[in-house]
């Protein structure tokens, strides 16, 4: 299950940050069904693959504090058996996995709240915070217009647009990337979602940038959804993903570099405002 989990996070099979949290921190209930002889055989294990799980993703807040978490607690907890040390640790992965998902929801539940009905969105990437915000908000009976980019080069934008598709009550455009700029001038938002805001800066899908840049230059606000969980003050240091080449050209590149970042950083000063479990803070 841990070399599964961490192949999918690599191969970017599931693209919410607070969905690879969860899973990189379940992943780590497979120690709970090994045979240790000792704690001290255990909690190395423990510390061993969750170096593991966070090495898959060095850029991911909520997968870091989330594995780290179960990892620093239960060792810290000094158990006195084995057995002690396995129920502390499916205790503890119990509670990280709840904080997050309910974090998740709360968000959502507060962006649904403060969503206009009628408003016309643009959308950058997939976030499971986005989708749900606009679910409850549609199940309320508001309606929407959102734009989403595709995300190039995985276009992960269309797995958003399928799912906002499915939706009444919104009707839902797909659009290339650089096209963002012609439609900002219909909208009344942008609505991301985020990978972590680190002190000043918002790391987000490679693209979120400069439609912030071009919404601010518009004079079209952009809120961020997310759990506060993934706003972080200290302790963590953001490392961008660089993907393979070939996913932006397949054939091989001859003579020239192909570079496909998967993040980018954004200052906070673009944005309007930011939606978490804890409300609203505007800037």
């Amino acid at each position: 299950m841990i070399d599964e989990t961490v192949e999918q996070i690599q191969e970017m099979q599931t693209h919410s940050s607070s969905v690879v949290a969860v899973r990189a921190t379940r992943a780590l209930e497979e120690l709970l069904e090994r045979e240790f002889a000792t704690v001290e055989e255990y909690t190395r294990a423990l510390e061993r693959n969750g170096s593991v799980l966070r090495r898959a993703n060095p850029s991911h807040a909520s997968l870091q504090n989330a594995v780290r978490e179960v990892v620093d607690d239960v060792t810290d907890a000094d158990p006195d058996s084995v057995e002690e040390a396995k129920q502390y640790t499916q205790d503890k992965i119990d509670a990280v996995v709840s904080r997050v998902e309910s974090g998740k929801e709360l968000a959502a539940e507060n962006a649904a709240e403060f969503l206009s009905d009628g408003a016309t969105l643009l959308t950058h990437d997939y976030s499971s915070t986005v989708l749900e915000a606009l679910e409850r908000a549609t199940a309320d009976g508001k309606q929407f217009e959102v734009y989403i980019t595709e995300a190039r080069p995985r276009f992960i934008g269309r797995k958003t647009a399928r799912a906002l598709s499915d939706l009444d009550g919104v009707e839902t455009t797909l659009i290339t990337d650089s096209a963002h700029g012609v439609y900002l001038e219909e909208c009344d938002r942008v609505v991301v979602g985020m990978d972590c805001i680190v002190e000043d800066t918002l790391y987000n899908r490679v693209g979120t940038f400069p439609i912030a840049s071009t919404a601010a230059r518009l004079d079209v606000p952009v809120t961020v959804l997310g759990s506060a969980s993934k706003i972080v003050s200290e302790g963590f240091v953001f490392e961008n993903e660089f993907r393979p080449g070939s996913e932006v050209m397949p054939e091989p590149a001859e003579g020239f570099a192909v570079e496909n970042p998967n993040y980018d950083a954004t200052p906070i000063e673009l944005l309007e405002s930011v939606v978490t479990d804890e409300g609203r803070q505007t800037f």
